[in-house]
This record gives structure tokens, sequence and C-alpha cells, in this order.
């Protein structure tokens, strides 16, 4: 079995592959969140691609951007981090589906939104671990998660200075979520395997 250094050993094929599980991951996560708010999502066509840890914090609209962070570690046959980023005007929306509130405040998050907010995360980071799982048939375990509210530099440190080492790149996942109301809301997935399970990943699928 040949093992791959780095990211940058990856062909089309390997990232076609790794594409095509975000699009399945995300889509599972979608339909969890449908269920927990009772009402109809749609996804669009989320863009995925692999990127350096520099790179996101542009994506997000500058490192300065202050966006909420719902982090998980996972262990397993795989190891690594996932998180789920959203912006402060998305994340009031979520809110306000879940607890069935109408504020606007961007800047004043009570302890209960908070705390609806990181289950949110929580479920969609566990139901797109839970697809990857069954997709590769390996164990993936997710740890309850961690939320934090910071500019998009200091959110990004926690898996750059963890696994920069390990893995050059994140696998980056832009997603569009439109509800059955007209409205949407945006969020951002980062997977962040270190490079074994990258490989775990692809033999599990026979690309290897």
């Amino acid at each position: 079995m040949r093992m791959l250094g780095d990211m940058k050993s990856f062909n089309q094929f390997h990232i076609d592959i790794l594409k095509e599980i975000g699009n399945i991951g995300v889509g599972n996560a979608i339909s969890s969140l449908s269920a927990l708010l009772n009402t109809e999502m749609k996804m669009t066509v989320p863009e995925v691609k692999f990127l350096d840890f520099k790179e996101v914090g542009s994506i997000l609209g500058g490192d300065e951007v202050l966006v909420f962070g719902i982090l998980v570690q996972v262990s397993g046959d795989i190891n690594g981090m996932m998180m789920f980023l959203v912006k402060p005007e998305s994340a009031r929306a979520l809110i306000n589906g879940l607890i069935g509130g109408d504020s606007n405040d961007l800047l004043n998050f009570s302890e209960m939104e908070q705390s609806a907010l990181q289950e949110i995360g929580n479920i969609l980071c566990s139901s797109y671990l839970g697809a990857l799982s069954g997709f590769i048939n390996k164990k993936v375990t997710p740890s309850p998660p961690v939320l934090a509210l910071d500019m998009a530099t200091a959110i990004l440190s926690v898996p750059a200075i963890e696994f920069g080492k390990m893995a050059d790149g994140v696998l980056f996942i832009d997603t569009v979520i439109n509800t059955s109301s007209d409205s949407s809301v945006s969020g951002f997935f980062l997977l962040v395997p270190d490079m074994e399970s990258f490989n775990v990943i692809l033999t599990s699928l026979g690309v290897m």
C-alpha cells in the first residue's frame, strides 16, 4: 500500500473522492438540523476546497471578522478535529429557529442561546462524522463540543497549532442552507484529519 506523505501528494481523483465525502456528510448534517428545527431545509451544492490554514480567514471575510466556532475533537480510526463556523447573523437565525425567538441582536447572546448554538453545532458535526463513518466503514467518535466567539484568526489558531504539523491544510466546505420560509443561513465546515487519517480514508475507499 502506498502512503501519501502530505496533501500535495493528492491527485485529482483523491481530491474528487474527498469532495464527494464532503457533499454526503453535509447533506446528512442538514437533514439532522431540519429534523431538529422541524422545518424543511435545502442545501445548495457546497463549495469544497482544500485550503491552507492561512487562506480560511480571508474566505470568511478577513482575519478580524467575528465568528462563532463549534469545535469537536475526532478520535477512533480517524483522528483530528472538526469545526462548524458561523457568522453572528447566521447564528442568530439558527438560534431563533430553534427556540422560537425574534431577536435581531448580533452582539449579545444569552447563555441559553449560546447553549442552543452549541447543540446545533454538535448535531451538525456529529451527523457529518456519522456519515463519514458509514461511508468508510470505520469508527469515528466526536468529543463533546466546545463553543467560542472570537475573531477568525483566533478561532482558526486552535486547529492550526494542534494539527499544523500533521496536516498542511483543511477540507473546507462552504454551505448555504435555505429554509421553507425562504430565508437562508451560511456556515462553514472544516475537517482537519491528520495525514495518517487521510490515508485511512482513501485506503478504506480502495483508492490507495
